[in-house]
C-alpha cells in the first residue's frame, strides 16, 4: 500500500491521564477502502485511541492526520468541518429516545445540510434500506431490539455519505446470530459504498470476519499491525513464539493460560494487602460533606 496515501495516519501518539500512560507511541496508517480492526484487552487504550482519532481527546504528543487534516492541532471549527466527513457507530447506538428511527437518521441532514424536507425524507429511506430498517422507520428506540438499534445507529452514521466509518464495539451486547448479521452488513457496506472502516473490538470472531488488517494493542503500545492472514497464522501455529507473539496468540485464542494471565499474577497480594507498595491512607473521611 506504499503507493497510496493513507486517509488516517498516526505517528508516535502519546496520551496520559493523571500521570498514567494510556497510549505510548502509537503509530500506524489506515488506507482508503480498507477495514482496520483495533483490538486488545479491556483497558489497553482502544476506546481512548478512537476518541483521539475523531478529535474528542487531544494527544499529549505525536500527530494524527485524517483526510489531510491535522487532528491534533485543529481548531474546534476545523474539527467540526472534518466530522462531516466521517460517521461513528457508538457502542450503544446512542439514539435519541424521543425521536423515531427516521427522525434519528434525518437529524444530521437537518443540522448539516441545506436539503429540503422532501429530499431529506428520500435520503432517510435510502439509508434505512441499506441497513434493512425502512419498514421500521416510525418505531421508537424503546420498541426495537438491540441489533436493530445498532443498525439504526449505522444508518444515522451514513446519513452524510461519510468517507470513513468508525465502529465502537459493534458486536457488544448482541447474540451470536445478530452479531454475525452486523458483521455481514459492515462488509456489504464497505463493498457497496467504498468507505474506509475503523473498528474497535475485542470480539475475535467478528474481527477475523471483517478485517483487512488488524492492530493489536497492549497496555497502550502497538504489538503488531499486520494483515488478517498474519494473525490467522499466529493463532493457528504451534511453533516457538516471541514474548509479544505469545501474548497476541493467547488473546486471539482466548486461552486461560499465557503471558497475559501470568502478568496479572505478578502483583504481590501480601504487599498490596499490607500496603507496602500502596500509598498510605490519609486521616479523615474519604468523602467530605458539601453542606
Amino acid at each position: 500500500m506504499a503507493d497510496r496515501e493513507p486517509v488516517i495516519s498516526l505517528n508516535e501518539v502519546v496520551k496520559s491521564f493523571d500521570g498514567r500512560v494510556v497510549l505510548a507511541g502509537v503509530t500506524f496508517d489506515v488506507f482508503p477502502g480498507e477495514t482496520v480492526v483495533i483490538m486488545g484487552g479491556s483497558g489497553c487504550g482502544k476506546s481512548t485511541l478512537l476518541r483521539m482519532i475523531v478529535g474528542n481527546v487531544r494527544a499529549d504528543s505525536g500527530s494524527i492526520h485524517m483526510l489531510g487534516e491535522d487532528v491534533t492541532g485543529a481548531t474546534d471549527e476545523a474539527l467540526n468541518e472534518l466530522r462531516r466527513k466521517f460517521g461513528v457507530l457508538f457502542q450503544s447506538g446512542a439514539l435519541f429516545n424521543s425521536m423515531d428511527i427516521a427522525q434519528n437518521v434525518a437529524l444530521p441532514l437537518r443540522e448539516h445540510s441545506t436539503l429540503d424536507p422532501a429530499t431529506i425524507d428520500i435520503m432517510v429511506k435510502i439509508k434505512l434500506e441499506l441497513v434493512n430498517l425502512r419498514e421500521h422507520a416510525d418505531k421508537f428506540p424503546a420498541q426495537i431490539s438491540g441489533g436493530m438499534k445498532k443498525r439504526a445507529g449505522l444508518a444515522r452514521a451514513l446519513a452524510l455519505d461519510p468517507r470513513i466509518l468508525f465502529y465502537d464495539e459493534p458486536s457488544a451486547g448482541l447474540d451470536p446470530v445478530t452479531s454475525a448479521e452486523i458483521d455481514q452488513l459492515m462488509i456489504d457496506l464497505s463493498k457497496k459504498l467504498g468507505v474506509t472502516s475503523v473498528v474497535v473490538t475485542h470480539e475475535m470472531d467478528s474481527a477475523f470476519a471483517i478485517a483487512d488488517r488488524m492492530v493489536m494493542l497492549d497496555k497502550g503500545r502497538v504489538l503488531a499491525v499486520e494483515d488478517r492472514s498474519w494473525f490467522e497464522r499466529l493463532r493457528d501455529t504451534d511453533g516457538e513464539l516471541s514474548e509479544d507473539e505469545a501474548l497476541i496468540r493467547q488473546f486471539l485464542c482466548g486461552a486461560a493460560e499465557g503471558p497475559i494471565t501470568e502478568r496479572k499474577q505478578t502483583t504481590s497480594y501480601t504487599e498490596d494487602l499490607l500496603g507496602e507498595t500502596a500509598e498510605p491512607l490519609t486521616d479523615g473521611p474519604s468523602v467530605v460533606a458539601t453542606r
